[in-house]
């Protein structure tokens, strides 16, 4: 299970932009190395956010490493592997929040705590960790598409009919590997369920 500190170690090693020390006070300053990486599913426990992003720069380096081969670093540096991975769920930083409702065990009503959504910034998903991001660093074009569409045909727009998406990742091969390191880390490498 990783932590703030393998976070971080990741983070200062990698991501030398301009901004990068701004955007790192801004992440320890906020609920980001608390927070679940969703509600019930993958992650859904305290530090989940950070594990998560954590788990998906690790899928992303060794996706590009086994696409690219010996010379990936000729194509993809590790500090956009660094940014796509680790920064892509950024939109959930003070997105949940924990509530109880009443559930029936053994008879008796008792209080159960569960997470819910609590939007600050109604922005979608992975278009409002580009946001959030852009406020801090510069994304170079191929970063910003990566982690606007990470979330695949999942994504709300995709769902819709937006056919965007298969330009972007046309265009972008860097973007199918995203979606592909996303979603190993979340149903191959993360703990699912609720645990408050």
């Amino acid at each position: 299970m990783y932590n703030q500190n393998d976070f971080l170690e990741i983070f200062d090693r990698c991501i030398k932009r301009e901004g990068a020390n701004k955007l790192r006070e801004y992440l320890l300053s906020s609920d980001f190395f608390t927070a679940p990486a969703s509600s019930k599913f993958h992650c859904a426990y305290i530090g989940g956010l950070c594990e998560h992003s954590v788990n998906t720069y690790y899928r992303l380096l060794k996706n590009v490493q086994m696409e690219y081969g010996e010379k990936w670093q000729d194509v993809v540096s590790e500090e956009t592997i660094a940014i796509c991975g680790l920064l892509h769920d950024l939109c959930k930083i003070d997105f949940y929040k924990v509530d109880y409702r009443n559930d029936k065990e053994n008879g008796e009503w008792i209080k159960k705590p569960y997470y819910a959504k609590e939007e600050a910034l109604s922005y979608g998903h992975g278009e409002k960790s580009v946001y959030i991001i852009c406020g801090f660093i510069k994304l170079t074009r191929e970063e910003a598409i990566c982690i606007n569409w990470h979330m695949g045909g999942y994504d709300a727009r995709a769902k819709g009919g937006d056919n965007s998406i298969g330009e972007a990742y046309s265009k972008f091969p860097l973007a199918v590997l995203m979606h592909v390191s996303d979603l190993e880390a979340t149903y191959i490498d993360e703990n699912r369920g609720l645990n408050l």
